[in-house]
Order: structure tokens, then sequence, then C-alpha cells
């Protein structure tokens, strides 16, 4: 059985307690003023379980490693997590709060990470809890389409009900590559339906509209 502790107070009997024994009071009368007799209790129930934590946050940042995770979550909250130019520089899920919004970094994730390659099922359990995702894809890369695809295959393989989640996808680094790869990808990742932002650590603004559109739908 799997049982789910999403509210605060909230309990769950996973295991029922044995019998209670029969102390000395049960065995006391007139004429048995002081007994030491006892019976000893039943057995109760025992077993073995996987425990597991899940952030429950209001939005989950995801991509692959070095698509400028930290970058945004640093600027669009008060955390301080740290940045690097090499994959990997997050390895646990730094939270950072924008008004009344909770943001978590969602690290590790990579092709067979549903399978458990990378840092696996470490960090893809964390986001099914999220009220919506915001998919980074690094427009310096190489292939950012397929960047997107691939990760999007990992949520799918790992939770089939992760597709059906809000996803908005961020268009990151547009200060490193031109114009044209920058329309080019905007557009094909358009199709998918999916709110597209362009951001840029050479364009505050571009910031400041993402964040503002964020707080506006979340309220």
């Amino acid at each position: 059985r799997v049982f789910e502790l999403t509210k605060v107070g909230q309990t769950e009997r996973i295991l029922k307690g044995g019998g209670g024994g029969l102390g000395n009071e049960h065995f006391k009368s007139s004429t048995n003023t002081t007994p030491t007799e006892s019976t000893p209790g039943n057995q109760g129930e025992d077993g073995e379980f996987l425990i597991e934590v899940s952030l429950m946050v209001d939005i989950g940042l995801i991509g692959l490693p070095n698509a400028g995770k930290s970058t945004l979550l640093n600027t669009l909250t008060n955390a301080h997590s740290k940045i690097g130019a090499y994959p990997f520089t997050t390895l646990e899920p730094h939270l950072g709060a924008m008004y009344e919004f909770t943001i978590a970094d969602i690290p590790g994730l990579i092709e067979g990470a549903a399978e458990g390659k990378g840092l696996g099922h470490k960090f893809l359990r964390h986001v099914s809890r999220t009220k919506m995702l915001l998919h980074l894809v690094a427009l310096d890369s190489a292939d950012p389409e397929n960047d997107y695809y691939t990760i999007l295959k990992e949520l799918s393989q790992y939770d089939k009900s992760l597709s059906s989640k809000e996803q908005w996808i961020i268009l990151t680094k547009k200060d490193l590559v031109n114009k044209v790869v920058i329309e080019r990808v905007e557009t094909d990742l358009a199709k998918n339906k999916n709110r597209v932002f362009v951001i840029g650590q050479d364009d505050p603004e571009s910031y400041k509209i993402l964040r503002d559109t964020l707080v506006s739908h979340l309220r």
C-alpha cells in the first residue's frame, strides 16, 4: 500500500499494534490484594517501508544541466543557489520564495533519468508535487529543441500524469546567440502550445516580465 501525507497534522495507520497484556491490577481481589501475576501482550504487526520526501512547491524548474535553472531561481527569489559553467552544479533541490510562492530548482535531469541514470529518481519524484513547471532550455546548446524533447520524454516515462501538468517554456542565455537562432527555436517550441519566454542576463527586463506574469498567473 502507498500512503501520502500532504496536510499538516494528517496521520495514517500503517501497522496495527499488538494487544496489551494484563497487569497486576487485573488479578486483584479481596483475597489477593497484592497480586504479582501478569500476562504478556500480543505481538503487533511489523514490516519494511520505503519513506520518500517530495517537495510541495508552486513552481518547479526543470531542464538539462547548465540550462540556467540556478540563475533563474536566484534572480526571481531570495535564494543563493550555486552557479557554475559545468553540469551538475546543483546536487540538491534549492528553494526560493517569490512573494508568497515557492520555487524549487529540480537538478540532475538527463536522458535516461527515468531509469535512474545521473541523479535519476532522486529528483524526479519532486516534480510530481509542483503546481506548474518552468522548462528551461539553453539557446546556446547544440540542439535546443532536442534538449526540450529529451526532458519531456523522461517526465512522461517516469509518470505519464506529468504530461498534463501546466508547463511554460523558458529559453535562456539569449545573450549568447543571434536573433535568428532565438526566433527559430521560439517558433518551433511554441508549437507545443505552451507559453514561451525568452530571457538573458543582458536583459533584466525579461526577468521582470517573467516574474510579473508568473505572480499574476498564480494569484
